[in-house]
C-alpha cells in the first residue's frame, strides 16, 4: 500500500477521535491496514482493520482478525470496509466481539454540522444517578436506534443510555436522554 491514504483509513481515524481511542501502532499487512489502539476509558485495546477498496467482506477475514486479536491478546476489534460483509461474516464477526462499521459510515466528523448536537454513552454510575433522577427505567426513555449515524459513530450499543445535547434558542442549552434499541 502507498502513503496515500484510503478512505476506509479517514473513516477509521474519525472514528478513533469520536470514540476517544488512541492510536498504539499502525501496520501494514497483505491486504489490510491494522491499527492497534488504547481505549482509556475502560483500559482495553483493540485491532481496528481497514479493508481497502469496495471488495466483500467474508467469513476469511473474520477469522483472520479473531487469530490477530489472539496474538495481539485485545478484547474486541473493529473492521472498517468500503464494501458489504456477507451473512456469515456478520454472524461470526458479533460472536467473536468484532463490531462491522458499515460502508454509509462517514469519512467526516458529523458533529461538526450544526444541525447534529453532541451525543455521549453514559457511564453505568451516570446512568443509575439520571435513571434514579428521573423516576423511570431505561427502556421508558425515549428510544433512539443504534442504527442512528451519531450512535454508531460514538459506538453506542443496544441497552446503553446516551445524552444528547443541543443549542436551543430559547432554552440555552437542552439536555435529554435516549435508550439505545436494536436497528
Amino acid at each position: 500500500m502507498g502513503s496515500e491514504e484510503t478512505l476506509e483509513e479517514r473513516k477509521a481515524q474519525i472514528l478513533m477521535k469520536l470514540r476517544g481511542y488512541r492510536k498504539v501502532k499502525r501496520e501494514d499487512l497483505k491486504d489490510v491496514v491494522s491499527y492497534l489502539v488504547s481505549v482509556p476509558k475502560v483500559k482495553k485495546k483493540l485491532l481496528l482493520w481497514c479493508v481497502p477498496g469496495g471488495g466483500t467482506v467474508g467469513v476469511a477475514y473474520v477469522n483472520r482478525l479473531k487469530k490477530a486479536m489472539k496474538e495481539a491478546e485485545v478484547d474486541g476489534s473493529i473492521i472498517v470496509s468500503s464494501g458489504r460483509y456477507t451473512s456469515a461474516a456478520k454472524i461470526r464477526a458479533q460472536k467473536n466481539r468484532i463490531e462491522l462499521i458499515p460502508r454509509d459510515f462517514p469519512a467526516f466528523d458529523i458533529f461538526q454540522h450544526v444541525m447534529v448536537p453532541k451525543h455521549e454513552v453514559l457511564a453505568d454510575e451516570e446512568r443509575e444517578k439520571v435513571l434514579t433522577e428521573y423516576r423511570v427505567d431505561a427502556f421508558q426513555l425515549p428510544w433512539i436506534r443504534a442504527s442512528d449515524p451519531a450512535v454508531r459513530a460514538i459506538g453506542a450499543r443496544p441497552g446503553d443510555v446516551v445524552r444528547v445535547v443541543r443549542d436551543s434558542a430559547t432554552a440555552g442549552r437542552f439536555v435529554s436522554y435516549r435508550y439505545v434499541v436494536e436497528g
